[in-house]
């Protein structure tokens, strides 16, 4: 996963040895040695994590923290608060201010990096949705959304089998007007977790009789639930815990002996945060109902697919960027053979193919005719290839029935192309799919074809 990560610091040390952490991930690193320096790189590079240390002169960690979070061009910057300090009130200072999350001197090396590797996933996510809400807004379609964001009201499940300490966690919770429900078991919890509205799961580490990190992977892998963020209380020694937990999606973690005040910023920074997501995706689901969708298979349109990748290209995130072109083959026999009707069916099958099999960041749409497309951000040529092959394989074992007496084979050709999104434009990109799409009907139609670009002079590389 590549990324850009901003490493504040007065002490050229300090900034040093994390730069070296960082780099050896291969992630892009810039350093800043005050906050005032801090804020116009976060404002100009766009980073997607800011590692920012506490004690500097003149404007300290938590003022630039509170600057940055104000500012409405890197308030959604993730922030990592680093310091020799180690106490309760300084962590929660600067939890207050807005940073996601607070580590202390000396930093373990695999705490540091499962953290921004968390961070930068939840980054990439949040800006795909921003992306989407920008391009709608530019042409009209959506007012900008609220960036207040009332926690009351919302409701959190409480994953503990302790009483005692999942009514500390409830009357945390309750100071904030947050609903609580409880499970004191991995079923019940995966049942509330798909069939309630819930702004926040937290699980306690401690539980007997079933793996808590299991229920976590099961909640990311159920699409009622995988976008809820989840919050872990942890023992000092669940170290490796806590870091298998990031890895499988887990949003954040607090340490016992339980601090309410913590948690209590803690909880609200991510059900801000979720709220705050569910308000662009609810802004796009209204306005691109009027304008921006087919309306035979609810897809995106041509229209709005192109100023989305137009967008996307022109922020020139360090991230890959693929299109999946999509073409149904033998479409004018489905149309000829069995009329007009029969051809809907077979697009709104595919259709919906791809609404089950995409992530729900990636964008897909009806370009017109039968040819859809398909833009995945952040994912790897492995994970592109997988997704078009999934695509490909469950629409061929669908059963398509023109008429009660007949059946027709109905399947696609798939050409993807995958680039870095700072590396490519949107003419490159979209006529190496369209080239690669061409292959694949030419190698027999029903497969699925890949084009890697490699870089500006143009050189790619395919593959089946």
């Amino acid at each position: 996963m590549t990324a850009q990560v901003l490493i504040v610091d007065d002490t050229e040390a300090n900034a040093h040895i994390l730069s070296v952490v960082a780099e050896d991930q291969y992630y892009t690193v810039l350093t800043a040695s005050s906050g005032a320096e801090a804020i116009l790189l976060a404002q100009n590079w766009q980073p997607d994590v800011i590692v920012l240390d506490v004690m500097m002169p003149e404007l300290d960690g938590y003022e630039t923290c509170r600057r940055l979070k104000a500012d409405e061009r890197t308030m959604h910057i993730p922030v990592v608060m680093v310091t020799a300090l180690d106490g309760a009130a300084e962590r929660l200072r600067g939890l207050e201010c807005g940073a996601d999350d607070f580590l202390t001197r000396p930093i373990d090396t695999e705490t540091f990096l499962a953290r921004i590797k968390g961070l930068v996933r939840l980054k990439q996510l949040f800006d795909e949705w921003r992306a989407r809400h920008e391009t709608t807004r530019a042409l009209g379609l959506a007012p900008e959304p609220r960036t207040q964001v009332e926690v009351s009201g919302t409701r959190a499940l409480i994953v503990d089998d302790w009483d005692l300490g999942a009514a500390s966690v409830e009357n945390a919770l309750a100071e904030d007007g947050i609903q609580a429900v409880r499970a004191s078991n991995e079923e019940e919890a995966t049942a509330i977790g798909a069939s309630h509205q819930l702004s926040l799961i937290i699980i306690n580490l401690s539980m007997r009789g079933f793996e808590p990190l299991r229920l976590a992977s099961r909640l990311r892998a159920n699409v009622a639930s995988r976008d809820i963020p989840l919050l872990l209380i942890a023992e000092p020694d669940h170290r490796d815990l806590i870091l298998r937990g990031f890895d499988l999606g887990v949003n954040d973690w607090i340490s016992r002996p339980f601090n309410p005040n913590e948690f209590r910023v803690r909880a609200r920074n991510q059900i801000r945060r979720k709220l705050y997501q569910d308000r662009l995706r609810s802004a796009l689901d209204g306005a691109l109902k009027m304008a921006l969708t087919d309306p035979l298979t609810g897809l995106y349109n041509r229209r709005y697919f192109m100023r989305h990748l137009e967008g996307v290209l022109a922020a020139k995130q360090m991230a890959n960027i693929a299109v999946l072109m999509i073409d149904v083959d033998s479409f004018k026999i489905v149309n000829d053979r069995f009329g007009h009707q029969a051809g809907d069916t077979a697009l709104e099958l595919l259709g919906e193919r791809l609404r089950l099999e995409v992530r729900a960041v990636d964008l897909a749409a009806r370009l017109g005719g039968e040819e859809f497309a398909v833009v995945m951000i952040g994912a790897g040529v492995d994970e592109v290839a997988a997704t078009a092959e999934r695509v490909r394989a469950k629409l061929a074992a669908e059963k398509f029935a023109p008429t009660q007496e007949s059946a027709f084979p109905l399947t696609v050709s798939i050409g993807a192309a995958v680039a870095q999104a700072c590396d490519t434009d949107i003419n490159e990109l979209m006529r190496a799919a369209d080239r690669t799409l061409y292959l694949a009907k030419a190698r027999g139609r029903n497969r699925v074809e890949v084009t890697v670009l490699t870089g500006r002079d143009g050189r790619t590389a395919l593959g089946g």
